[in-house]
């Protein structure tokens, strides 16, 4: 009995000891008290502005094709002026399609694709751009238009004459375009596709009655129109490179390489060897000649489809291609996926500008060393015309006439 009257002693007298604030209270008569002092001060955070900013990581669609100690920058602007200019050149080549050359506005703000302007912008914002080219205007349906202005209408007929003109250069050129493709035909939606790139005229299917002698179109079992080389000419089956080659022999031979490992093997003489890389060196496969019968991966099939890509870009207005219309051609020309890798390995004649996943390929030797085109096609030089009015802003163009005058 004394050892419970000891413990129940020190019982209440520790509960006599303990502090009121110590104490535990009753769960259901809790309430929160706060403390006296504040912490807001205190930095529990790194500030937004002294965080390290994550690099995104480098991917194809952004990472451009050229280091920067190694770019070009005439070209690199090339591929930046198509990209600024892109809503003037579809607008005016879809616009110019309509009848009466009109279109709704409504309908136009739809028509980002068709257009060329980002989707979900405003098409007002990319019309204010142009003011000498595009106008809109209220009609009596109380509806907002966009049309071409009264100086545009004008420039348009200029070109009208211009693709007159140049009949018989464009027929050349799709004549050549399916000599060069492996089977002699190409579908007609491929060649309206890229009608651009040669300067081929919209209308181009419904003169192709004007040259049977040329042409046939066979619509195949799925609809697919298909056109079809009527006639080899030998006088046209003879590319740029072969012409150079009989003007300037050395200039065309350093203008590819095809590396080969012949020296330690043959134990040749720096002469010869010079000599037996020159004779590799030179695309000798005619781009016009059987591609699809030469073996995939064999010294001849890359020099063949070089110089087909090589005959390609000579076609071209401003002799130069993007990744698209190169792709277009794939299965005519032979061409392979390791496209972009057997371009890279010959920077004497081509040069590659803008990302690894739009990029665009330049033949070299037809510029000059300010980036401007040594040959230029008329209709090239209307669309310089074009893009130097479309910067111009209101009230410019009689400043400028005046000035010439």
């Amino acid at each position: 009995m004394s050892w419970r009257l000891f413990l129940s002693k020190i019982t209440t007298n520790s509960k006599t000891l303990i502090s009121p604030l110590l104490q535990i209270p009753n769960p259901k008569s809790f309430s929160f008290q706060f403390s006296p002092f504040s912490t807001s001060f205190l930095v529990t955070k790194t500030p937004k502005k002294f965080k390290k900013k994550r690099q995104k990581p480098e991917s194809p669609r952004t990472k451009r094709v050229q280091h920067s100690s190694a770019q070009i920058p005439h070209f690199e602007s090339h591929v930046d002026r198509d990209s600024y200019f892109r809503f003037l050149t579809k607008s005016k080549q879809f616009l110019s399609q309509q009848p009466e050359h009109v279109l709704l506005l409504d309908d136009a703000g739809k028509l980002y694709r068709e257009l060329g302007f980002a989707r979900g912008r405003k098409i007002t914002r990319f019309l204010q751009r142009h003011p000498l080219i595009f106008q809109t205007y209220r009609h009596n349906d109380n509806k907002m238009w966009l049309g071409f202005t009264d100086f545009m209408e004008g420039l348009l007929e200029e070109e009208k004459s211009i693709v007159d003109s140049m009949e018989s250069d464009r027929v050349n050129k799709v004549r050549k375009l399916l000599m060069m493709s492996k089977d002699k035909r190409i579908p007609l939606s491929k060649i309206h596709h890229c009608r651009l790139l040669f300067g081929i005229p919209d209308d181009f299917r419904d003169r192709l009655v004007k040259y049977p002698d040329y042409f046939r179109t066979v619509v195949e079992n799925d609809g697919k129109r298909v056109l079809e080389l009527v006639n080899w000419d030998p006088n046209l089956a003879v590319s740029q490179l072969e012409k150079d080659f009989m003007v300037n022999e050395d200039k065309v031979k350093k203008a590819f390489k095809f590396p080969l490992k012949h020296t330690k093997d043959l134990d040749l003489d720096e002469d010869y060897a010079r000599k037996l890389t020159s004779l590799n060196t030179l695309p000798l496969v005619s781009p016009y000649s059987d591609g699809k019968s030469l073996e995939l991966w064999s010294l001849e099939a890359e020099k063949y489809r070089v110089g087909v890509l090589h005959e390609f870009l000579n076609l071209t207005l401003e002799k130069k291609a993007s990744i698209h219309h190169i792709v277009e051609f794939k299965e005519e020309f032979c061409l392979t996926k390791h496209t972009y890798d057997m371009l890279k390995k010959q920077p004497r004649s081509f040069y590659l500008a803008g990302t690894e996943m739009n990029w665009v390929v330049f033949l070299q030797d037809a510029y000059d060393e300010r980036g401007n085109l040594i040959s230029k096609d008329p209709q090239v030089v209307f669309d310089e015309k074009l893009r130097k009015y479309g910067q111009m802003k209101e009230g410019e163009l009689e400043a400028s006439e005046r000035v010439e005058w």
